[in-house]
């Protein structure tokens, strides 16, 4: 079951970090100061793999 952008934002953070699953091996991390990251757990020639992909709250900014 895919993630809703309502559910990532209502998430709150603990005294753990913790993570909400998505699909495909993605997740987002929950860390205790509030920050939210995405992560995607796969395989390689056998070897599992932990790939952070982007904060979710990072701004861009153009420039002008």
């Amino acid at each position: 079951m895919a993630l809703t952008d309502t559910e990532i934002r209502r998430s709150k953070p603990g005294e753990k970090p913790y993570k909400i699953s998505d699909s495909g091996g993605l997740h987002l991390m929950i860390t205790p100061t509030g920050g939210k990251l995405w992560r995607w757990k796969y395989r390689f020639d056998g070897a599992e793999k932990l790939m952070a992909l982007i904060d979710h709250c990072m701004e861009v900014r153009k420039a002008e």
